[in-house]
């Protein structure tokens, strides 16, 4: 059987958890925002990664846009209305696989040669020949 308490000593524990269960309830509300504010969906340690991801694709964009700028420049080069004869001359050695007579060439096997050289198109022996252009070995 449960002892029974005098109701004087009753009304003091109402009276005392009155005191207490305020600041407890404060205590749990404010530890469950400041949980949430640095664990939650939006809180700081999620703030901190989303920045290190936002700096990683500034760095890709920077990295992205130096390239197209430079391939712009290779491409506008090679347009008709400001054709550049060198970058004409390098795009037909690399596509034709030809040289100079004179020039000395350093094989490396299994290189960029050897793939090159099994995907080359035709010869084009006119333009070759007027440019004094031979087929390399």
């Amino acid at each position: 059987m449960i002892p029974l308490l005098p109701m004087s000593a009753m009304s003091e524990l109402r009276r005392r958890a009155r005191h207490v269960v305020g600041p407890v309830l404060w205590a749990a509300l404010a530890g469950y925002f400041g949980y949430h504010a640095v664990q939650g969906d939006r809180g700081l340690i999620a703030w901190y990664r989303v920045t290190q991801q936002l700096e990683e694709a500034k760095a890709t964009l920077a990295e992205a846009q130096a390239e197209r700028t430079a391939l712009r420049k290779r491409v506008n080069l090679l347009r008709p209305d400001g054709l550049d004869p060198d970058i004409l001359e390098e795009r037909a050695r690399l596509t034709l696989n030809m040289v100079r007579p004179d020039e000395v060439i350093i094989m490396i096997p299994g290189g960029a040669d050897a793939a090159r050289a099994a995907n080359r198109p035709a010869l084009i022996e006119g333009w070759a020949a007027g440019h004094g252009l031979t087929e390399a070995p």
